[in-house]
C-alpha cells in the first residue's frame, strides 16, 4: 500500500512538474485558443466523437490533478461545442475530476491525518455526517473558494464518494453555464478575469447564501410541522421556565435572571439537587472523615509510633449532613429569589411547547413562557437481578440514611461512586466486596491507572471481584447472599447490606415528554441536537437528563448554552463545546483524566507520545508519604501538544486544572515547562511531566555540536 501510494505522488509530481517545467501553460492560455479557434472548430466538425472524448479526458485529468487551467478549458469548450454540449461536457468532466482528486486525498493523506489530528478529525466528521453535503454546495457556489482546495480538504472528511460528486456537480453547474456561455463569445473576451465582473461575483455570493436561507426556511417549516395542532399564546407570562433545581437548572436560572430574563425555577423535591443532597457534597464529607481514620492507621509513617481514634458511625454521618446543610444556602430558595429567579415549589408537567403545569401546595397552576429548559436530572439504576428486591438494597440515593457501620457490605459496581463508596466504608471498618462484572473497575481509565487503585484497595481490605456477574440475590438461613457467576463458576457471596451503584439512568417520565412525543436518544437520555434542543425548537435539555456526561460541572457547562440559546437563539445559536471534559473519581489514590487517554487513542486509531513523571520522584509527595501516583501526558507525535493527561495520586482533581486549561486554550507542554511553579508543591508534578517530554525530544545532534564546542573552549 505504501510503495502505491509513493507511485501515485510521483506521477502527480511528475505530471505538475512537466506542466511547467515545460511550459505548456503557453497553450492553456486565451490568447492562444483564441489564435487556434478556427482550427478547433474546423477539427472539431470533421471529428467530433474523437474531439469530445478527447477534451473530456483531458478537462479530468487536469482537474484531478489540480492544474490551474480549469477556467480556461471551460471557456474553450463553448467556443467549441457550444452552449448545451459545452455544459454537458464540462459539467461531467469538472465532476469526475474533482471526486478524482477526492479520492486520491483520501488514498494518500486521511491516514496519516487521522493519526496525527484524529480527535479534531473526529468532530469534523461529525458535522460533515449531519450537513456536509449542504455545506459543500455552498462552497460549490461561491466562485470565491479554490475549488482543488476543496476536493483535497473534502477528501480527508467521512463525506462519501458519490455525495461528493453529485452535490458537487450540482453546487458547480451555475458557474459552469457562466463560463460555457462566455466561450461561445471567445473573441469578444480579452481576459477570463473579465468574465467575473464585481456584480457577477456579487450575484455568486448571493447565490451562496441561498442555501443558509433555503435552510433556515427549511427549519422553519419543520418547526411549523412540529407545532402543527399546537395554539401558540400571543404573549407570555415568563421568557423562561425552567423545570429541576439541580445544577444545570440552578445555573440556568442563574443566567436568564443575570440578563433581566423573567425566569421560574420548579423543584418537586429539594434545590441542589442530587449534587449537594446525595452526591458529590455528601459524598467528599463522608471520604474525608474515612480517609482522617486511614492517616491515623499510617502514624508510623509520619515518625508518630502510635495513633488511634474512636468514633460512632451514627456521628460520622451526621457530620455529613452537617456539611449539607452548610452547603445549602449557596442553592437556597432565598438565594436564588434575591437574584431574580421566582422560585416555585412543586412537580411540573409540560401540557404544551409553551405552558407548564405546576402543582404546588397551595393549588395547580399554569405557566406560559417563550422557551422552557429540561434539567431534570438522573437516578441510581437499579438491574433487575431475582431476588433484590427481597434482600432490600441501598443507592447513592439513600445510602446517607444509614446509621449503623454495616458488618458486610456488598458493593455492587466498580464506577466512580461505586469505587468511592466502597473504600470509605472499608476504611471504617466494614467488611466490603465490591463486584464488578467487567475485567476491571474504572472501566473508563487505562488498565494501569484502575490496577493502581484496584491494588490499593486490596491493601486496605476490600475484597475486589472482577469479571463476577450478579445473577440473583436469595435468603439463606436467615442469611442475605449473593450468588455470581466467574468463569463458569458459582460463586456466593453473604453479606448483611448492599449498595448498588451500578450507574445512573435519566428522569424522563412524568413531566409530559411523552404526551409531546419528545424522543429519547439510544441512551435513554432526551434527545437533543448541538444546541441542546429537544424535537420543539424552544424546549431545551441538559445537565443528567440530556446526556452525554453525568458530572456537575459538565450540566453547569451545558446549562450556559442552553439558556443562551433559549433566550437569543433567534439572533444566534451555539454548538455544546465538549471538546474538554475533565473528571475526577475521589478514591485513594485519586484519579484525574482530561481528553484522552492510551486506550481511547488506540481505539480511535490516534498517533500519540507518552511522557509519564512517577511521584516518588517528587520532593513534596515524598515529604508528604505521599509518594505514589504518576502524572501521563499524551502528546501528538513530534509536537508539545497536548492530547489529554491522567493523573493519579493526591489531590489529583486540583492539579489536572492545569492540563485542563492548556488543553482548552491550545498551549503545549513547552508553556507548562516554561511556567515557574512553587517548591516544594505536588503541582511541580506538571511541570516535571513536561519536562519528560522534553527530554525526549532533546536536539541530540545539536547537543553533540555543543559537546565538541565546550571541548574546543576548554582548550
Amino acid at each position: 500500500m505504501k510503495a502505491r501510494k509513493i507511485a501515485l505522488i510521483a506521477a502527480a509530481a511528475a505530471l505538475i512538474a512537466a506542466f511547467f517545467a515545460l511550459d505548456l501553460g503557453q497553450y492553456f492560455r486565451l490568447d492562444y485558443f483564441k489564435s487556434q479557434q478556427a482550427a478547433m472548430d474546423l477539427y472539431y466538425r470533421a471529428n467530433p466523437l474523437l474531439t469530445a472524448l478527447a477534451f473530456f479526458a483531458l478537462y479530468v485529468l487536469v482537474t484531478a490533478v489540480s492544474l490551474p487551467v480549469a477556467a480556461i478549458l471551460t471557456l474553450a469548450a463553448g467556443a467549441i461545442f457550444g452552449l448545451a454540449w459545452g455544459i454537458v461536457i464540462v459539467s461531467f468532466a469538472s465532476s469526475l475530476g474533482a471526486t478524482l482528486a477526492f479520492l486520491a486525498s483520501r488514498f494518500l493523506f486521511r491516514d496519516w491525518i487521522r493519526q496525527k489530528f484524529g480527535d479534531k478529525l473526529g468532530a469534523i466528521d461529525a458535522g460533515v455526517k449531519k450537513e456536509g453535503g449542504f455545506y459543500l454546495f455552498t462552497l460549490r457556489l461561491v466562485p470565491a473558494f479554490p475549488f482543488f482546495m476543496i476536493n483535497l480538504a473534502l477528501g480527508l472528511t467521512s463525506m462519501k464518494a458519490w455525495t461528493f460528486y453529485w452535490v458537487s456537480q450540482l453546487g458547480m453547474l451555475a458557474g459552469t453555464v457562466v463560463y460555457v456561455n462566455a466561450g461561445t463569445q471567445l473573441a469578444r473576451i480579452d481576459t477570463s478575469a473579465g468574465i467575473l465582473s464585481a456584480e457577477l461575483i456579487g450575484s455568486f455570493v448571493l447565490l451562496g447564501v441561498f442555501p443558509l436561507i433555503a435552510k433556515r426556511m427549511v427549519d422553519m417549516v419543520k418547526a411549523r410541522k412540529v407545532y402543527a395542532g399546537w395554539v401558540k399564546p400571543a404573549s407570555f407570562d415568563r421568557n423562561l421556565v425552567v423545570i429541576g433545581a439541580g445544577s444545570a437548572g440552578l445555573v440556568t436560572a442563574y443566567i436568564a435572571a443575570a440578563v433581566k430574563a423573567k425566569v421560574t425555577l420548579i423543584e418537586k423535591h429539594r434545590m441542589g439537587g442530587d449534587c449537594l443532597n446525595t452526591g458529590c457534597v455528601p459524598s467528599k464529607a463522608l471520604i474525608r472523615s474515612a480517609k482522617f481514620v486511614s492517616q491515623l492507621k499510617r502514624a508510623r509513617e509520619l515518625g508518630i509510633a502510635t495513633a488511634s481514634a474512636t468514633f460512632d458511625f451514627a456521628e460520622v454521618m451526621e457530620r455529613v449532613q452537617r456539611v449539607v446543610k452548610t452547603v445549602e444556602p449557596h442553592d437556597s430558595v432565598r438565594r436564588y429569589t434575591e437574584l431574580g429567579v421566582e422560585c416555585l415549589a412543586g412537580e411540573a408537567k409540560i401540557t404544551t411547547p409553551w405552558s407548564v403545569e405546576v402543582k404546588t401546595a397551595g393549588g395547580t397552576q399554569t405557566l406560559t413562557a417563550r422557551a422552557i429548559v429540561i434539567a431534570a436530572g438522573a437516578r441510581p439504576f437499579v438491574p433487575p437481578i431475582p431476588g433484590i428486591e427481597q434482600c432490600g438494597y441501598y443507592t447513592s440515593d439513600d445510602v446517607w440514611n444509614l446509621r449503623a457501620l454495616p458488618r458486610r457490605l456488598v458493593v455492587l459496581g466498580g464506577g466512580p461512586i461505586g469505587s468511592e463508596l466502597t473504600q470509605c466504608f472499608a476504611r471504617f471498618g466494614s467488611h466490603v466486596t465490591q463486584v464488578e462484572m467487567l475485567p476491571r473497575i474504572m472501566m473508563r481509565e487505562d488498565p494501569e491507572i484502575s490496577d493502581r487503585v484496584m491494588q490499593r484497595f486490596r491493601v486496605e481490605g476490600v475484597k475486589v471481584l472482577v469479571n463476577h456477574k450478579a445473577k440473583q440475590f436469595i435468603l439463606e438461613a436467615g442469611e442475605k447472599v449473593l450468588i455470581c457467576e466467574h468463569e463458569g463458576v458459582e460463586v456466593r457471596v453473604a453479606f448483611d447490606e448492599l449498595l448498588c451503584a451500578v450507574g445512573r439512568v435519566a428522569n424522563t417520565g412524568g413531566y409530559g415528554l411523552e404526551e409531546l412525543g419528545i424522543p429519547l436518544a439510544k441512551t435513554r437520555t432526551v434527545e437533543t441536537n448541538e444546541y441542546l434542543q429537544t424535537l420543539y425548537p424552544n424546549i431545551y435539555a441538559c445537565g443528567d437528563v440530556a446526556g452525554p456526561y453525568q458530572f456537575t460541572h459538565t450540566a453547569a457547562h451545558q446549562a450556559w448554552y442552553a439558556s443562551v440559546n433559549a433566550l437569543f437563539g433567534d439572533f444566534r445559536k451555539f454548538r455544546a463545546d465538549y471538546s474538554v471534559i475533565p473528571w475526577a473519581t475521589f478514591t485513594d489514590p485519586e484519579v484525574a483524566r482530561v481528553g484522552l487517554n492510551e486506550t481511547e487513542a488506540r481505539e480511535q486509531g490516534i498517533a500519540y507520545e507518552v511522557s509519564v513523571f512517577d511521584l516518588e520522584e517528587l520532593d513534596r509527595a515524598i515529604a508528604d508519604e505521599e509518594a505514589h501516583g504518576l502524572v501521563k501526558v499524551l502528546t501528538v507525535p513530534g509536537a508539545d501538544t497536548i492530547l489529554g493527561c491522567t493523573i493519579v495520586g493526591e489531590h489529583a482533581g486540583d492539579l489536572i486544572t492545569e492540563y485542563v486549561a492548556a488543553m482548552r486554550h491550545g498551549f503545549g507542554l513547552n508553556k507548562i515547562l516554561g511556567t515557574i511553579h512553587i517548591y516544594p508543591t505536588l503541582a511541580e508534578a506538571n511541570k516535571y511531566a513536561a519536562g519528560v517530554w522534553k527530554r525526549n525530544h532533546a536536539p541530540q545532534r545539536l547537543l553533540a555540536w555543543a559537546q565538541r564546542f565546550h571541548a574546543w573552549r576548554r582548550g
